[in-house]
């Protein structure tokens, strides 16, 4: 498993990548993704809707198990991946790719999210 370095990431199994213009892109990591198993529906914060660093904006539901997404950051969603929601397989065949899962103008940024080596080691 290989975490792309241009990214931050969360405790909570998420990526953020770098902002574009004030917008950055989260979805969650391949770790994430495999410990989940299939998944099979996914619900995202709607465009125009605020998200908190550290707290819970969607669910990711697989085959096994039912799990929260956290965001990573504070700010306003801007994008919710549509393409994600008709095919959640994506967020296990592409979770850095086609898988991301929403799109937020950053307001706050936490200080604690991790470079790609300190999650690869954190992830175990």
């Amino acid at each position: 498993m290989s975490n792309p370095q241009q990214l931050r990431y969360s405790k909570e199994h998420e990526w953020l990548s770098a902002a574009e213009d004030g917008v950055s892109t989260v979805g969650i990591t391949e770790h994430a993704a495999n410990a989940l198993g299939d998944v099979v529906y996914v619900q995202l914060p709607e465009a125009g809707s605020t998200v908190t660093a550290g707290e819970t904006c969607g669910e990711l539901e697989s085959t096994k198990s039912v799990s929260d997404l956290y965001s990573p950051v504070t700010g306003e969603v801007v994008e919710a991946n549509q393409a994600v929601v008709d095919d959640p397989s994506l967020v296990n065949t592409a979770p850095f790719e086609g898988g991301w899962l929403f799109k937020v103008r950053v307001t706050e940024a936490p200080e604690d999210l991790l470079s790609a080596d300190e999650y690869t080691e954190f992830a175990g």
